[in-house]
């Protein structure tokens, strides 16, 4: 199995602050209409940790009736607790997906060592793994040798890099993917998937795909077609909806668009606040300007 393309993190919706189960369908089925590789749910996008664990076991039925066979399917596993993790890896192998996608532990701050043996400990339930390694809500970066380590345990097979920093990805993807060939590396940051397919990576973990997945797909494919001519005509037009969708904690922004566009999106849970006045505003002014007309409704 190689994680390429689009794979989209898929929001969880919800109306009158429950579940909507049926615009998670919704969703879903414009995902793969729009052509992308994958669909993540359970992820940072679906807000996760204010779930409820039949919440989470319905989201995981759900994405799996609608997307198994059809496109990839991958689930957020990973808590910062290694017993927790390798639990909730198994619960998703046995649930039919075909990845998980594993963060890097947070509050505890495990040394590099910590991270390592965190990941193989969880290698070993023998189910595909995408490492996440995003350090602003983690509060550690997996460093490039320790990277290196966990890419070489049987079962890790990517890595969404979402460190922010195109020197960090550009150093996974020299000295990560050198040696091992089927270890794929994607982008993590919307705005940066152009430049890290420049330099070799294979796709992009989405969050503006669950508005615009067509332009996301549009692009991705362009690149690994190695027609960045066009593949960068369309990150530029893209590049101001890139910039204003993190304007706020994501999935705020991404909620209030997939709304606005006809998409089951709804409110956040709380901590998380809806959509400023002011960035609806600006968010408004983007979307005006860009003009991108996406099939809704499938």
């Amino acid at each position: 199995m190689q994680i390429k393309g689009v794979i989209t993190a898929l929001v969880t919706p919800f109306k009158n602050g429950e579940l909507n189960e049926e615009g998670l369908r919704q969703n879903i089925r414009h995902q793969i209409a729009a052509g992308v590789e994958g669909v993540l749910a359970l992820g940072t996008t679906g807000e996760t940790p204010t779930l409820s664990e039949n919440e989470q076991k319905r989201v995981i039925d759900i994405t799996v009736e609608e997307a198994k066979g059809k496109v990839l399917v991958m689930l957020g596993t990973g808590t910062n607790c290694t017993a927790t993790t390798q639990k909730k890896t198994k619960e998703a192998m046995e649930a039919g997906a075909d990845a998980a996608l594993v963060v890097t532990p947070y509050y505890n701050c495990p040394t590099q060592n910590g991270i390592y043996a965190h990941f193989e400990a969880v290698s070993k339930i023998g189910f595909p793994i995408c490492v996440y390694n995003i350090e602003k809500r983690c509060g550690r970066n997996i460093e490039t040798n320790t990277l290196k380590r966990i890419a070489k345990l049987d079962s890790v097979i990517a890595v969404k890099e979402a460190s922010g920093s195109v020197a960090q990805a550009a150093d996974v993807l020299e000295q990560c993917t050198s040696d091992l060939s089927d270890f794929s590396v994607v982008s993590g940051d919307d705005g940066l998937t152009l430049p890290m397919m420049s330099l070799g990576a294979k796709g992009v973990i989405s969050v503006l795909s669950n508005a615009f997945p067509s332009e996301i797909v549009k692009m991705v494919a362009a690149a690994n077609a190695g027609d960045f001519t066009e593949a960068r005509r369309i990150h530029f037009r893209l590049a101001p909806l890139f910039r204003t969708a993190f304007i706020e904690s994501n999935p705020i922004p991404i909620k209030w668009v997939m709304e606005e566009i006809g998409l089951a999106g709804g409110d956040c849970r709380l901590p998380l606040l809806p959509f400023s006045v002011e960035g609806r505003q600006l968010m408004s002014d983007v979307l005006s300007n860009l003009n991108i007309e996406e099939k809704v409704g499938v």
